[in-house]
């Protein structure tokens, strides 16, 4: 005779509680953990602005943000504002780093009106004004800050990546690549958005000419690189309405 352990009812009745139990177990620990998770967005954010805008730990080769001790301490410091743009309407908010850009993608799509967060710093002097960027590399997401003067010259920016080929794509975080933003034009002088074109073979390796609209490719990844370019274009494109109140 068979023991009652040994049927399949005890197997399923075993296999139930044991799914009951460890996801019980997992929605706690998410629930105990989401603080911190919030908050290291939350500071990795912060980073990501200040980087964009020079406010970073760089050497002479590496890209190195903020200590995430006082990132926060830094982003009082150097972020005087921060705005909302929602069609025609502009409001400051406490808050407007934290913004899912991604969501405000999907609602576009979807019809809605895009919020669109910008933020304002000032650093020896100068004014920039940062707004974040997201799009599809070759693997997955990819995204960054840029930085811009009241013109649209970049005057920094940082990109990031879910996914790519490291060696290759996942170069887009570089300090090589990265600076070469640096000085770039968005805009022509009659006021028309060019964005910036990740080219390979742009008679320009040193990029030297800050108004050709290009930057030189990283060597085996043109997939991202252009990922690169049509996020600075579809997204940027879109602050240029309130960069031209800054002429009025």
């Amino acid at each position: 005779m068979s023991k009652r352990t040994d049927g399949n009812g005890y197997t399923i009745i075993f296999a139930v509680i044991m799914v009951l139990i460890v996801g019980s177990l997992l929605a706690f620990l998410a629930s105990s953990l989401k603080p911190n998770i919030d908050e290291n967005k939350r500071i990795e954010k912060q980073q990501n602005i200040l980087y964009a805008m020079g406010v970073n730990e760089n050497d002479e080769s590496s890209a190195n943000f903020v200590s995430t001790s006082v990132a926060g301490q830094e982003f009082a410091k150097y972020i005087k504002k921060q705005i909302v743009i929602e069609g025609n309407k502009i409001s400051e908010s406490d808050e407007a780093y934290l913004i899912d850009v991604k969501k405000q993608q999907a609602n576009a799509k979807a019809g809605k009106v895009r919020k669109l967060p910008l933020f304002i710093g000032e650093k020896d002097g100068k004014t920039f004004y940062v707004a974040p960027i997201r799009g599809k590399g070759l693997w997955d997401a990819i995204w960054g800050y840029v930085a811009m003067d009241e013109n649209m010259v970049v005057q920094g920016a940082y990109f990031d990546h879910k996914g790519e080929t490291p060696g290759l794509g996942a170069n887009i975080k570089q300090r090589f690549f990265m600076d070469d933003f640096i000085g770039e034009h968005l805009m022509t002088q009659g006021g028309e958005f060019k964005g910036i074109t990740v080219k390979k073979g742009n008679n320009d390796p040193k990029n030297d000419e800050k108004t050709d609209f290009e930057v030189d490719a990283i060597a085996g990844a043109t997939i991202t690189g252009d990922g690169v370019s049509a996020m600075i274009k579809s997204d940027l494109a879109l602050y240029v309405p309130y960069f031209k109140t800054l002429k009025k």
